[in-house]
């Protein structure tokens, strides 16, 4: 993933309630949810709610797919995997991460 694609991302996800929206759909994973669905769900009118949805899904974040009538939005998990592995990719310097040690600090 480029840095360019993961500033999007955390940018999308830098507005409350474009964090719930991805965290419902995150929850609903690949059986999606539909527009109407979502607004009962987080108590949002259906026109902010496709704003919110307008913003992640131009941040790759979210897709959406049309079904008979309806529209689905599923969050994108490869677009979530990959932002976590790129945030993720140097962490604990290549070791095996594990719980911080709680030893003293003697330059404290």
């Amino acid at each position: 993933m480029e840095e360019k694609e993961v500033i999007a991302s955390l940018a999308a996800l830098a507005q409350p309630m474009r964090l719930r929206v991805f965290r419902a759909l995150v929850g609903a994973a690949h059986t999606g949810m539909t527009p109407g669905a979502l607004s009962a769900l987080l108590d949002v009118p259906p026109s902010t709610l496709s704003f919110h949805l307008k913003e992640l899904t131009h941040a790759g974040l979210v897709t959406q797919e049309r079904e008979g009538r309806h529209l689905i939005y599923r969050a994108s998990i490869d677009r979530m995997n990959g932002l976590i592995g790129y945030l993720t990719d140097h962490c604990c310097q290549g070791e095996a991460c594990g719980a911080v040690s709680a030893a003293p600090c003697n330059d404290c």
